[in-house]
C-alpha cells in the first residue's frame, strides 16, 4: 500500500488434544467496534495458561479491518467500503473484495464462529445475539449457551445477505452474531460475560476440556417476530434520557424514556414515551439526532 503501509489480516491457531472440532473467533469488521479485541484477548490468555484444557482447534482473528482499527473508521479506509457488506468478496476484485474472499475461505467448514461486534457510537446494546428465522432452528440452541441478554430472531434485510454472517451460514459454517456495548469503548464487565459464554459454548462443543461454572451463566430472553419496538424521532433536535438499557430495565407502558430539546429556542420539542411494557435492550448514546434517528429498542413482555 501507499507510504510503506500494509493491510495485514493476523490469525493465531492453537490446537490441543485429538479433538477435530474448529473453532474461530473474529471481531474487527468495524474498525470503531472495540469490544472483540478484549474478549479475545481473554480467550487466548486462557489457553496460554491452560493449554491442557485445548481439545481441538481454536483460531483467533482480532483485527478483519487492521487499516480501519487504526484510523478509528467504520469501514476500510481510502475504499470508502464497509467490510461487513461486501462478503462472500471477489478472488477478481479490487483489494479488499479479495481479502474478504480469503477471509471467507479460510473460516468456511469450521464447526462454529463467533462473530463480535460493538454497536456503533449512536447507540449502546446489551449483550445479544442476532439470528435470521432462516437460521434460527439451527443457531438459537448454540447461542442460548453464550451467556447473552438476548436471542433477537429477526426478518433478515436483503443487506444482511453480504455479511460474514449470512455468507458462512449458507454454505453449512455456523456463525453467531453477537453484539454490545457502544462504538470505540471497551465495556469489561460485558465483554466478561461474553467470554464465560464462549468458553461454555466451547466446552458442550467437546473443545474445552474444563466445565464454567453454571452459576456464572444466565438463559437468555428469546425475542420473536414483532417482539420488539422501535422509538424513532419525529424531529431534530439533542436528546436527553436518563434511562440505562439493560436486562432489568424494564419500563411500563407510556412510561417517558427521554425527551428531545432546542438548545436554541428552550423548547421540547418532542417527548419520548414507550409504547408498551418492556425491556429496554437498546438506547440512544450519542445525543445529536435528527427526523428519523433510532433513540430505543425494547423487547415487548
Amino acid at each position: 500500500m501507499p507510504i510503506d503501509e500494509q493491510f495485514r489480516i493476523q490469525k493465531n491457531h492453537f490446537r490441543g488434544g485429538q479433538g477435530r472440532k474448529r473453532f474461530c473467533i473474529v471481531s474487527g469488521t468495524h474498525g470503531d467496534e472495540l469490544e472483540g479485541q478484549y474478549v479475545i484477548f481473554l480467550i487466548a490468555q486462557m489457553i496460554r495458561q491452560h493449554p491442557e484444557h485445548l481439545n481441538g482447534i481454536v483460531d483467533i482473528y482480532p483485527a478483519l479491518n487492521p487499516l480501519g482499527i487504526d484510523s478509528i473508521q467504520r469501514g476500510v479506509p481510502a475504499f470508502d467500503l464497509d467490510m461487513n457488506r461486501i462478503f462472500p468478496g471477489n478472488p477478481k476484485g479490487s483489494m479488499v473484495e479479495k481479502v474478504t474472499h480469503d477471509i471467507f475461505k479460510d473460516l468456511r467448514g469450521a464447526d462454529m464462529v463467533i462473530d463480535i461486534h460493538s454497536s456503533n457510537m449512536f447507540l449502546r446494546e446489551i449483550p445479544q445475539v442476532r439470528i435470521s428465522e432462516q437460521t434460527a432452528e439451527t443457531l438459537v440452541p448454540y447461542a442460548r449457551l453464550l451467556n447473552i441478554d438476548l436471542i433477537w430472531v429477526h426478518q433478515a434485510a436483503t443487506v444482511l445477505e453480504s455479511t460474514l454472517a449470512h455468507s458462512l451460514n449458507v454454505t453449512g459454517t455456523p456463525v453467531l452474531v453477537a453484539e454490545m456495548g457502544v462504538g470505540m469503548r471497551i465495556n469489561h464487565s460485558l465483554c466478561h460475560q461474553l467470554f464465560w459464554g464462549i468458553v461454555n459454548l466451547m466446552h458442550h462443543m467437546g473443545i474445552w476440556k474444563e466445565e464454567v461454572d453454571q452459576s456464572l451463566i444466565q438463559e437468555p430472553i428469546i425475542s420473536v417476530g414483532d417482539s420488539v419496538d422501535f422509538l424513532n424521532a419525529t424531529t431534530s433536535g439533542i436528546f436527553v434520557t436518563e434511562m440505562h438499557n439493560g436486562r432489568s430495565a424494564i419500563v411500563e407502558a407510556g412510561e417517558k424514556i427521554g425527551e428531545i430539546i432546542s438548545p436554541l429556542t428552550g423548547e421540547v420539542l418532542q417527548e419520548v414515551h414507550a409504547p408498551h411494557r418492556g425491556i429496554l435492550f437498546t438506547i440512544r448514546a450519542y445525543p445529536v439526532i435528527y427526523e428519523g434517528s433510532l433513540l430505543a429498542r425494547i423487547h415487548k413482555l
